[in-house]
């Protein structure tokens, strides 16, 4: 069942609006990686600006796509849990990097409203994935876009 989420232009523009700021917030903590130097933070960054890009991208109003829109938003998901937890086990901790772990926590609230939106519960996220994996049948709930 998906979320209740408002009709119409209200819909489309709650829907364009999450996904626009959950996408700013990726960048946002990718660019900060990247000015870090180093292998390991411009990993970290592209793996941020592949996910905001997976992200846009599900947003093709191609069945195949539509099928698997629910992947960018787990993907980014646990890649900025998997993020943070690094970052309290690693350090280094300077301002910065709170600065950065503040901006991926909006990016796990934001996802978590735009999950709900699409999904209704977790319950329905997961028979979305299911559904998505069976071969020739559709994802369950449908996002709206």
């Amino acid at each position: 069942m998906p979320g209740t989420t408002p009709s119409g232009r209200a819909g489309a523009a709650l829907a364009v609006g999450l996904t626009i700021a959950i996408v700013d917030l990726a960048l946002i903590t990718a660019y900060i990686h990247l000015t870090l130097g180093g292998t390991l933070f411009t990993l970290n960054a592209l793996g941020y600006a592949a996910l905001a890009a997976a992200l846009v991208a599900s947003a093709v109003p191609h069945p195949f796509v539509r099928r698997f829109a629910w992947l960018p938003r787990v993907g980014l998901g646990a890649y900025t849990v998997a993020t943070i937890g690094a970052y309290l086990v690693m350090g280094p901790y300077f301002t910065l990097g709170w600065v950065a772990k503040a901006v991926e926590v909006a990016i796990l609230v934001l996802l978590a409203a735009d999950l709900v939106r699409l999904y209704g519960s977790p319950s329905g996220l997961l028979r979305a994935a299911l559904g998505s994996l069976r071969p020739g049948t559709g994802a369950g709930p449908i996002p709206a876009a």
